[in-house]
């Protein structure tokens, strides 16, 4: 018996629990004891056998065809992450031994554009830890910081939470980005020891791990209650970085000439430090080198 972890038997049934008879036009007769679809149902809908769709759930059979797969991302209504995600999982592609996780550097010229953008920015790994970050960017929240961990942040600490008015819609985006980002290196200590510490911390992070939700980070619309400049409507987006696998530039930007636009203007001017005056401006005026009876050299 093997003591991998069954991803693809635990992502079907956790999407199994998730679709209900009427999705599917099975009628309700009686008293139902599990959520969702039984077993023999999604078997027979997607047109295999009972005990082949058991041996699936239990791990006893981690390579079934594309077209099963198919068929079942069919039965289970995921959508186009969804179901690249557990064709991934059914790809049965012999596991390598885990080497020493490598430390993520960001490429020099990323790190450069960051400071450079006049825009809240900055770099996230593949486990959503900071690695690069702005002055805006640190600006819009504290936790926008190099080293800091973003879902750690968000399930975490009060002060973050606070600045989304949808902080719950928020979270369910980002641990859904969070298992695409991962895939199938489940075995990764760093992701073992993030996960297992938002498990045991936060409710919210366990309940929606456990819903297997999928989703391609991508460019989105978000709301920031802001303590100092008040609220701010955003537009987030998540761009990928050549050379950097799992690395993504984020951008947070405005509506032009958007009242969101100034309030922005007004955070940035506030992360200015002053140029220095000019040396010639600071100093005071050279006394008359003649005063002393002679032209000083």
């Amino acid at each position: 018996m093997t003591d991998e972890p069954n991803l693809l038997g635990d992502y079907v049934r956790a999407r199994r629990e998730l679709v209900t008879p009427d999705q599917v036009g099975i009628p309700v007769l009686g008293v139902r004891r599990v959520p969702g679809l039984r077993r023999e149902e999604v078997a027979m809908l997607a047109g295999i056998s009972a005990d082949y769709y058991l041996r699936l759930e239990q791990g006893r059979d981690r390579n079934p065809s594309v077209q099963v797969l198919e068929s079942l991302a069919r039965v289970l209504q995921l959508d186009d992450a969804a179901t690249a995600h557990l064709l991934r999982l059914g790809a049965g592609r012999p596991r390598r031994r885990r080497r020493r996780p490598r430390k993520e550097t960001v490429p020099a010229g990323i790190a450069q554009l960051v400071a450079m953008l006049p825009l809240p920015a900055w770099v996230e790994g593949r486990y959503f830890d900071v690695l690069a970050a702005n002055a805006l960017a640190t600006a819009l929240s504290p936790r926008l910081a190099v080293g800091a961990n973003r879902l750690r942040d968000v399930f975490l600490d009060p002060a973050e939470q606070a600045l989304y008015p949808d902080w719950e819609k928020t979270i369910a985006s980002m641990v859904a980005s969070f298992r695409e980002s991962v895939g199938t290196d489940t075995d990764d200590p760093r992701f073992i020891e993030l996960v297992g510490e938002l498990s045991l911390a936060s409710p919210h992070f366990s309940r929606l791990w456990a819903r297997h939700d999928v989703r391609v980070c991508e460019g989105t619309s978000i709301r920031v209650d802001h303590p100092q400049v008040g609220g701010l409507q955003l537009h987030r987006e998540r761009l990928g970085i050549d050379g950097a696998p799992g690395q993504r530039l984020v951008v947070n930007h405005p509506d032009p000439g958007s009242d969101d636009a100034d309030k922005l203007a007004l955070l940035a001017s506030a992360t200015r430090t002053p140029a220095p005056h000019q040396e010639a401006t600071a100093r005071p005026s050279a006394p008359d080198q003649r005063c002393a009876g002679r032209v000083m050299p």
